[in-house]
Formats: structure tokens, C-alpha cells, sequence
């Protein structure tokens, strides 16, 4: 790196990472530096510049500028990350991108009593006894371009390399930091419809096209427990998943191409899906599922959620209606929904043995010790006033007498 080049003129000339030159922490960097090096440096305002500077990274939780650095250089949109991540070639981008980079290390390894000094170098007392008492932050560099280079060749760049999680919303992805992803031995049941699931995504993530999933079924059975668990599964960490409500369909086409050149895998989570009857946003779903003429990306997957197995609320009545002379075919225009979705899976309802065979198992995880002649009645009485026999239903079961036990205690 060109150690001669000023630091203040080294950092007014960042091109490829120039999107980093805006945020208020490298300003306060960049005004500090350059006023050290102005002869007739105010030294309120240098001193506004040092404590601003360490303000912002106490505020943004970093002890080091080399750290804040890493995590911007790893987690910012920058032109160089897009190219690496996604395999293309630019020698001019290339070299840009390795100037900037030694220009941040540079500032990371400068010293604060090094900043001090030159400060103190100018100021006369009071000044320089204010200066020497000014807080430091740890001067650290734990990267470079090759370590970068890595970084985005192996997981992308950007708010994808940092979440796992987003919901798409009016055009736009916002991040779930920490998103409900239950683990795999936490799911209970169902452990065929899991493994089609899994496998489907398995493929997905070797980079193969694969099937969009439907999973139906009654309320409470773990349809989206089951989507939601693969954010947990060992050697998945390159998916990412992406929760759209049905009143934003119509911009999916839009999504996909943004995801389209991204090194990650994305599945795209319509949860509780449900149409009505004289709804028309069923056909946009059937164009992006199968027969529009934009293919879709084979990073991507549509991954829904429903109550109905068709989708569309269906109603007797429409199957015997006289006033239209095409009846059959509405009807199957309503129910080859579903048949877009090239995996669909049921989840049943448990029978009743296998709904107390999970109370007894809920029961022991939770420490309960209650013979079977008396849980099984009490789990058959509390599924009369709930919804089904589902797991839903037995976890909320045992955590009400969980909750009873204790309180007689």
C-alpha cells in the first residue's frame, strides 16, 4: 500500500467502495485527518472531530474502526462484492476496490496516541492537556483485500451474506434479524412430509431447478413450523428465506428478478394461503408459478401454506349453478391452483392414538409425571374444546397443565 499519499487525500479518492464515503462515521474520520493536516488546525474543531469519530463507534457498537470497517465492507451493497459473488470480471473494478481497501486498513492501524500527538504537536495548554486526556478506541485491522475477496467469493455480499431472514414488502426486502426457526428434532410428527420438504430444498441449494411446494392441511399440524426449520438444518446456511403476503403478489416478478444473479438460494414463503371465491389475484399466482413467459430463477422457490387444499373457497352452492353454461370449468379453473405446485403435500389431522402417544411425550419433556389412566382422559377432554387433534393442540394441552401443576405447588 502507498504509505506517502496523505491520508486525507487517500480518502477523497475511494471510487469503488465511494457509497462508503456517506455514512457520518468515516465524515467524522475524514474531517479529522484532513484537519490535522491543515496548518492552522482550530483546535476545538479537531477535538469535536476525535471525540465525534469515537462517538459514532461506541453508538454503533464497535470498540475498533478496523471492526466497523470489516462489518461494512462484508455487509454494504458495493459494486466490487456483486462482482465477485457473482463470478464476473473487471480488472479496472479489481484493482479500485484494492486501493480502497488498503487506504481502510491504513486507517484501522493508525494509532489514537499517534492522532493525540499531532494534536498535541499544535496545541498549547489548556488544548493539549485536553487532548491528552481524550479517549481512545482499539487500533486493530482484521482484514484485507484477500481475506474480502474470500468473504464475497464464498457467501455473496451484502444484507444476504449478513440475514437469513427478510419480508418483502412494497418493493422492498427489510431484514428479520432474529426469525422464529424452530429446530428440526423441536417439530413433532409428520416426519415423511418433513423429509420431502427437506430434500426438495436440498436440491435447491446444489444449484438444481426443483419443484414449488404446497403444504396443506389443518390449522395447528406445522406447515409453517416445518418451512420455517429448514433455517436450522446443517449445510443449509446458504438459504434464505423470504416471507411475502398474498397482497403482494403481483410484485413477486419483480423479486425474482432481483435474486436472480445472487449467489444465496432463496425460497419465497407465502404463509396461509387462502383465496376467495371472487378473488382474481389466483391468476397472477398461476402466471409466476407455471405458464408465464419469465422463467424463474433457479435459485428460487415458491414454498405456500394452506388450511384448503384447492385454495379458493369453494362453495356448493357454485356447483349447481344454472346461469353459467361453462359451470365444470370454473370449477376446475378454481382447483388447478393447487395443481401448479409440483409437490403437494397433506398434513392430516393425528389420529387419536397418535395424539395421546405425543401428550405422553410432551408430558415427559416437561417433566410431568402423570400415569397414563389419568393424562390420556385429561388430553381427550381438553381436545373436545379445541380445535382437532393436532400438535398444536397437545403443546398447548400440556402446557396448561404444566401451568396447573405449578400453580398448586
Amino acid at each position: 500500500m502507498d504509505e506517502t499519499l496523505p491520508l486525507s487525500a487517500a480518502m477523497a479518492t475511494v471510487a469503488a467502495y465511494k457509497k462508503m464515503t456517506e455514512l457520518p462515521l468515516y465524515q467524522h474520520a475524514q474531517a479529522l485527518f484532513f484537519g490535522l493536516e491543515q496548518k492552522d488546525g482550530d483546535p476545538p474543531r479537531l477535538l469535536s472531530h476525535y471525540t465525534d469519530l469515537f462517538c459514532s463507534l461506541a453508538s454503533e457498537g464497535y470498540s475498533s474502526l478496523g471492526q466497523w470497517f470489516w462489518d461494512q465492507l462484508r455487509y454494504g451493497e458495493f459494486p466490487y462484492g456483486e462482482l465477485v459473488s457473482s463470478g464476473g470480471q473487471n480488472q479496472p473494478l479489481q484493482e479500485a476496490a484494492r486501493q480502497d481497501i488498503e487506504t481502510f486498513m491504513r486507517l484501522s492501524a493508525y494509532p489514537c496516541q499517534r492522532l493525540k500527538e499531532r494534536m498535541n504537536q499544535r496545541f498549547s495548554s489548556p488544548w493539549s492537556e485536553a487532548a491528552a486526556a481524550l479517549p481512545e478506541w482499539e487500533t486493530a485491522v482484521p482484514f484485507s483485500f484477500q481475506s474480502i475477496t474470500d468473504f464475497y467469493r464464498e457467501s455473496g455480499s451484502g444484507m444476504f451474506a449478513r440475514y437469513r431472514a427478510f419480508v418483502w414488502n412494497n418493493r422492498a426486502l427489510t431484514p428479520v434479524p432474529q426469525p422464529d426457526r424452530p429446530e428440526p428434532e423441536d417439530l413433532i410428527g409428520y416426519r415423511l412430509q418433513r423429509e420431502q420438504v427437506e430434500e426438495n430444498t436440498r436440491t435447491l441449494l446444489n444449484g438444481r431447478r426443483v419443484n414449488n411446494i404446497l403444504l396443506y392441511g389443518d390449522s395447528g399440524t406445522g406447515k409453517s413450523a416445518t418451512v420455517k426449520s429448514l433455517l436450522s438444518i446443517p449445510g443449509f446456511e446458504q438459504l434464505r428465506l423470504i416471507e411475502v403476503q398474498k397482497n403482494q403478489l403481483d410484485t413477486m416478478p419483480h423479486l425474482m428478478r432481483t435474486l436472480q444473479n445472487k449467489k444465496q438460494k432463496f425460497i419465497l414463503f407465502l404463509d396461509d394461503l387462502t383465496f376467495e371465491a371472487n378473488d382474481n389475484t389466483p391468476s397472477i399466482l398461476k402466471s409466476i408459478l407455471e405458464g408465464g413467459l419469465e422463467l424463474r430463477p433457479i435459485n428460487t422457490a415458491i414454498y405456500a401454506t394452506s388450511n384448503r387444499r384447492h385454495l379458493v373457497r369453494e362453495f356448493f352452492s357454485e356447483r349447481g349453478r344454472e346461469d353459467e353454461i361453462t359451470a365444470d370449468e370454473s370449477i376446475e379453473e378454481k382447483t388447478a391452483l393447487s395443481e401448479r405446485f409440483g409437490i403437494r403435500i397433506p398434513y392430516p389431522s393425528l389420529t387419536q392414538a397418535e395424539y395421546l402417544e405425543l401428550a405422553e411425550k410432551l408430558a415427559e419433556k416437561s417433566g410431568l409425571k402423570l400415569p397414563k389412566e389419568k393424562l390420556h382422559p385429561l388430553a381427550l377432554r381438553w381436545e373436545l374444546y379445541h380445535p382437532g387433534r393436532t400438535p398444536r393442540t397437545a403443546r398447548q394441552f400440556i402446557t396448561g397443565l404444566a401451568a396447573s401443576e405449578h400453580a398448586m405447588l
